[in-house]
């Protein structure tokens, strides 16, 4: 039988890493990469969702009788993969600190358990195109519990490999891991052709008109988005259970397996009531954005450190020494360029074709308009396949800046590239001519992004010490994932406006903010720092 529980872990040891920490430690990551591949389908299959939906007809329970109420009901369609992106990043705030307090293998188990409640939820709301937008709301906020499970899921793997490692190691994880994204676009369009649940899982619904309009299509079992997962992330928890260990040298203070559980679910808790307090103010008394997002980042710190049991606290205060170092932040805001483009991109680009060549100047459909569906998870494809390539080239030539450098002027063109084309597109009659270079554009954006994503993580555990590069990873990443709340408030926002070029050219500019920076505290020959 496994060992749960391992004392002594030496990795930067070649006897003990060849003897018994290779094993160990390549065990526990692919068991990792298997539950976060599923995580990143459960948090970002809302864009993919939001797509069909309106092809199905959904009112979220309100009126749909004029063109006014479409674009209202359309630009709340936006905001169920923004919903889940806040909780995504805002639940990855709590999981920062998770490997500290409740060991890995307790995290990833619990973690991935939960994540059956918004699979098998989204499957239950989906067979009815008049479910409330409330509902649907509440299931984003809870997809939001696989977004979370990046920031444990990457600190806890940080610790099985040595430091000459770290690159690939995370790269992999992080990687293979985003995978989910593409995998769910990709499968949910094929997934929603049959009934393959009977009578349990509900009817199909139609396909109808943009508008509301006639039936012109055959049936959608758009319900298997959710239910297609529940089995798999059953599977996924259980491998964890049995063969993923927890590490002393992750977790001082390792306490009995339920009492950790409790801690675990406790702080999870209340990453969902933050978050679920910031999607109240962002749809409920719908507040700007800028104002939702501080807010719900410091009433998730707040709750933290003001409502968790006293031996998590202390625990707590040592891990809060990463925000008195100022690369804890230059990192954070280099993060959320490359993953949070990443993530962003992921969830808003299904919809982004859809709006943008969809229809055709006058507001009609434009019947020449490529299919979201095949064309929309080559981008996350692209951008997880090359993650762990830039992990890897960053340790093989010995600088994660440098990759960083060129991974962000190639986000900086093709972002303006890709505005171009947008604003080619909407002014055209046939908007479907400016489709390759388009995506061409984009794909180029998701390889940057994606190369910046391997490059930027490996370069933490070369500028903090072993204690604190764990809870820097988590924080980064939290901070990163709420690209996917700003991106699809943004590109929902402009598109209503008529300007969703104007989203891309904000991008590129804080790209270039990026680039500077980078360039500035690291890059440069005499920074002195070597990352």
């Amino acid at each position: 039988m496994l060992k749960t529980n391992i004392q002594n872990w030496d990795v930067e040891n070649q006897s003990f890493w060849d003897a018994e920490g290779k094993k160990i430690a390549f065990r526990n990551l692919w068991i990792s990469i298997s539950a976060l591949f599923q995580s990143f389908a459960v948090w970002i299959m809302w864009g993919i969702i939001i797509v069909q939906m309106k092809k199905l007809g959904f009112t979220l329970g309100m009126p749909h009788e004029t063109a006014q109420d479409l674009k209202v009901i359309n630009e709340l369609l936006w905001t169920l993969p923004a919903i889940a992106g806040l909780s995504g990043a805002t639940l990855r705030i709590p999981h920062s600190f998770l490997i500290a307090i409740g060991g890995g293998r307790n995290v990833v188990f619990i973690s991935t358990i939960l994540l059956m409640i918004p699979a098998v939820g989204a499957g239950f709301a989906l067979q009815n195109n008049n479910t409330p937008y409330y509902i649907f709301a509440l299931l984003a906020v809870l997809s939001g519990l696989g977004g979370g499970n990046f920031a444990s899921f990457m600190s806890n793997i940080s610790f099985f490999f040595p430091k000459r490692m770290q690159g690939t190691a995370l790269g992999l994880n992080a990687g293979l891991g985003n995978l989910g994204v593409s995998a769910v676009q990709f499968m949910i369009p094929i997934l929603i052709t049959g009934g393959y649940f009977g009578s349990p899982a509900g009817p199909g619904l139609a396909l109808v008109e943009p508008d509301g309009g006639k039936v012109v299509g055959s049936l959608v079992f758009i319900q298997n988005a959710g239910c297609v997962g529940a089995p798999l992330l059953f599977l996924s928890a259980i491998a964890a259970y049995f063969g993923m260990n927890n590490l002393k040298i992750a977790t001082p203070q390792l306490g009995d397996t339920f009492g950790e559980f409790r801690k675990i679910l406790l702080l999870i808790l209340f990453g969902v009531i933050a978050a679920g307090t910031g999607a109240y103010m962002l749809t409920g008394l719908k507040l700007n954005m800028w104002i939702v997002l501080p807010v719900t980042i410091m009433l998730t710190l707040m709750i933290i450190k003001f409502f968790s049991p006293k031996q998590i606290q202390d625990n707590l205060q040592r891990q809060f020494a990463i925000f008195n170092n100022k690369h804890t932040w230059i990192m954070t805001v280099l993060y959320v360029m490359t993953f949070g483009s990443f993530i962003g991109y992921s969830a808003s680009f299904p919809k982004l074709i859809q709006d943008v060549f969809g229809y055709l100047p006058d507001g009609s459909v434009n019947p020449n308009a490529p299919n979201p569906m095949v064309w929309a998870f080559l981008g996350p494809l692209v951008g997880a396949l090359i993650r762990p390539i830039g992990g890897w080239f960053a340790d093989k030539i010995g600088s994660g800046s440098k990759i960083t450098t060129w991974s962000t002027i190639m986000q900086v063109f093709a972002c303006l590239g890709v505005a171009f084309f947008v604003v080619k597109a909407k002014a055209s009659p046939s908007p479907e001519v400016f489709w390759l270079p388009f995506f061409g554009l984009f794909m180029l954006l998701f390889f940057a992004a994606g190369i910046g994503n391997g490059s930027t993580f490996r370069s933490i555990p070369y500028i903090f010490p072993k204690e604190l590069a764990g809870p820097v990873l988590g924080w980064t990443s939290a901070i990163a994932a709420y690209g996917a709340f700003i991106i699809p408030i943004v590109f929902g926002q402009q598109i209503k406006a008529g300007h969703a070029e104007y989203a891309l050219y904000g991008f590129a500019v804080y790209y270039m903010v990026c680039l500077f920076l980078n360039w500035y505290y690291y890059d440069r020959k005499n920074s002195g720092i070597k990352c």
